[in-house]
């Protein structure tokens, strides 16, 4: 398999997207070899020159007045590991450990940290051998870099913690030597530039701008499937319309529904009927889904960004300045993922609010529900409630936790970005909202079974309907609709929904 190459080139969330998916080897280019050398180096002759710097030969944060013993230096950075390792609750998953290690080593390669070449090298065969470090998803506040989670991997290199291997969670030194690698002795400034950084908050902003990017294109087109079942219009959506707002979100949007519903028997049914509006749940999508499309497109430039940066603190210049800041603060990824919180958020709005207008009868135009015989059943109703209650939940969880901080380290670091947290309740939202989808989409394709079976879809969405037929989710009455549901939840999830309509309508993204 062809493996992949850190270098000095510009990365995107895109281009790590494979270790999600399909990990591939990943290696150091030679020029991203030879900056993590040269800094080393340079450190190296600093220290020579007895040269007072912070976290190499002095305490941390609030003890960094404290001076150290040169004899003690290695000790000093063991014990930071050690004393760090406070995560708490879950471990994250695979994905998110091995994105953490990954832009660990990328900040690494720019050569500002002055880690030795030996612990890079380890780091990357960890990766490689699939050696993945256990980390609770607890306990990093997002400054002063992600400490907790961080000295997790720390732990792993010195072959004191625990990690995941050949199926199995194992002490790290069981693992090291079962793949025939040897645990590190930290030197000077390894065990704080392992865990000065953002790459915990950083990473969980690239797992969620890849779940994000996946359920913004489905929710065009399962929209588009309401629109069609519940008898509105297409004409809304026309591209002439959007382009006199200057949002391009709205615009990628509204061409999405209206290619997607082009030759669609259903809405050509109704189009000389006297419905003057449909509500806003289906009127305005572009809109509302225009508008998260947009806020997706700012929060993955931040993230690109941080992906691309130093965070490491402090900092090893070329001219053997050493030069402090606050480089691991993750206040732009923190904003960037609260930004796309509220935006998921209101993706599962809109299409619980789409859901509701097929409870209600879409206007008197369907049986309430969706039931073929109302009363002796209750269609929908409470598939409904389920996703009512979700999209309550993310009202909850899109608060923006950037807003809010708590003072640590006896004051030092007494203002804080809550990144981490930001990441975890938006990857909830995410998932909450796959959930809402999912019944939107199993409540629309069962109506078009139900009560349009003798017209054609349009053109995107026939292969849908076959689609939602061949998974056996279209039924004529009642039945537990909770196994209909999962069985749509990962459809979405394994991108099936999209890339069935996409081989035959282009599916547009921001």
């Amino acid at each position: 398999m062809e493996g992949y190459v850190i270098s000095d080139k510009f990365t995107t969330w895109n281009d790590l997207e494979h270790l999600i998916v399909f990990p591939k080897p990943l290696r150091l280019s030679s020029l991203s070899r030879k900056s993590i050398k040269d800094s080393n180096q340079i450190l190296s002759k600093i220290l020579r020159s007895k040269k007072v710097v912070y976290g190499v030969n002095t305490g941390f944060g609030k003890l960094s007045h404290v001076k150290i013993d040169p004899s003690k230096l290695k000790q000093l950075q063991l014990n930071l590991i050690r004393s760090h390792a406070t995560g708490v609750g879950k471990p994250f998953d695979h994905s998110i450990t091995r994105l953490t290690m990954t832009l660990k080593l990328m900040t690494w390669s720019k050569g500002y940290s002055g880690v030795r070449p030996k612990l890079a090298t380890l780091l990357l065969k960890m990766i490689n051998k699939g050696i993945l470090p256990i980390i609770p998803r607890q306990g990093s506040v997002g400054a002063s870099g992600d400490l907790a989670p961080l000295s997790h991997i720390g732990c792993a290199l010195i072959g004191e913690g625990t990690v995941y291997f050949q199926d199995r969670i194992m002490p790290s030194m069981k693992a090291l030597k079962e793949a025939n690698l040897k645990p590190i002795e930290l030197e000077a400034k390894e065990g704080l530039s392992l865990i000065n950084g953002t790459q915990v908050s950083t990473a969980i902003g690239v797992k969620a701008l890849y779940k994000a990017c996946k359920l913004l294109r489905t929710a065009d087109i399962i929209s588009a499937l309401s629109v069609e079942a519940s008898l509105s219009t297409r004409a809304v959506f026309k591209p002439a319309i959007h382009r006199l707002k200057k949002h391009k979100g709205q615009t990628v949007s509204a061409k999405n529904i209206y290619s997607i519903l082009k030759q669609s028997m259903i809405v050509q049914s109704h189009e000389n009927c006297d419905k003057i509006q449909d509500p806003y749940c289906m009127r305005c999508i572009p809109h509302i889904h225009g508008a998260s499309w947009d806020m997706f497109a700012n929060s993955e430039k931040i993230i690109n960004n941080e992906i691309n940066s130093v965070s490491d603190n402090p900092l090893i210049f070329r001219n053997e300045e050493v030069l402090s800041s606050g480089h691991f603060h993750a206040e732009p990824v923190a904003q960037a993922l609260d930004a796309l919180s509220i935006a998921i958020s209101e993706i599962g709005a809109i299409s619980e609010r789409r859901i509701h207008h097929f409870m209600k009868g879409a206007d008197d135009r369907l049986p309430c529900f969706g039931a073929i015989d109302g009363g002796l059943e209750s269609g929908f109703m409470l598939a409904h409630v389920t996703a009512a209650s979700l999209a309550s939940e993310n009202k909850t969880l899109s608060h923006p936790a950037s807003v809010d901080s708590i003072s640590t380290s006896a004051g030092q670091e007494d203002i804080v970005s809550m990144a981490p947290w930001a990441g975890r309740s938006c990857l909830k939202i995410i998932d909450n909202v796959q959930t809402i989808l999912s019944i939107e989409l199993l409540v629309a394709s069962n109506i078009n079974f139900r009560f349009h079976n003798n017209l054609e879809s349009g053109l995107g969405l026939q292969p849908l309907m076959r689609l939602m037929k061949q998974s056996n989710v279209l039924s004529k009455g009642d039945r537990i609709f909770s196994n209909d549901i999962e069985i749509i939840k990962n459809l979405i999830e394994i991108d099936k929904v999209f890339s069935v309509v996409n081989n035959h309508i282009k599916i547009n993204r921001v």
